[in-house]
């Protein structure tokens, strides 16, 4: 099992969120937070990873979308958003925040402050 977390840094606050089992496999969860949801994405491959739970576009809920291979297709209006970055695939521009997240054996932890890197947030 791996974890995708751009920002690992000893002053980085943690949350536990729950465990890998409560994702189904390329599915996703979501997390509220004061400042907006947070989905929580599974891959097929075990990899977890964090976005804005508001596609770029038109705000659809990027949770319940489909997740194909590191990317999710958003379910309003099938842009496709990398899982890693947030970006929207070309010839789509936009961004939806993405978030450290990061494996603990079975643990998934999760850092509320976005990665940089997003313009939109």
């Amino acid at each position: 099992m791996q974890a995708v977390s751009s920002l690992e840094n000893q002053n980085t606050e943690w949350i536990d969120v729950g465990c890998l089992d409560d994702i189904p496999s390329l599915g996703a969860r979501v997390i509220n937070s004061a400042e907006g949801d947070i989905a929580i994405f599974r891959t097929a491959d075990n990899e977890v990873f964090a976005l804005r739970d508001r596609c770029p576009h038109q705000g659809g809920p990027l949770s319940q979308g489909i997740v194909l291979g590191k990317r999710v297709v958003c379910p309003l209006h099938d842009w496709k958003i990398h899982l890693d970055s947030g970006e929207a695939v070309a010839p789509d521009k936009g961004c939806a925040a993405s978030f450290p997240v990061k494996l603990e054996g079975e643990r998934i932890m999760l850092c509320l402050i976005p990665n940089e890197g997003c313009p939109n947030e």
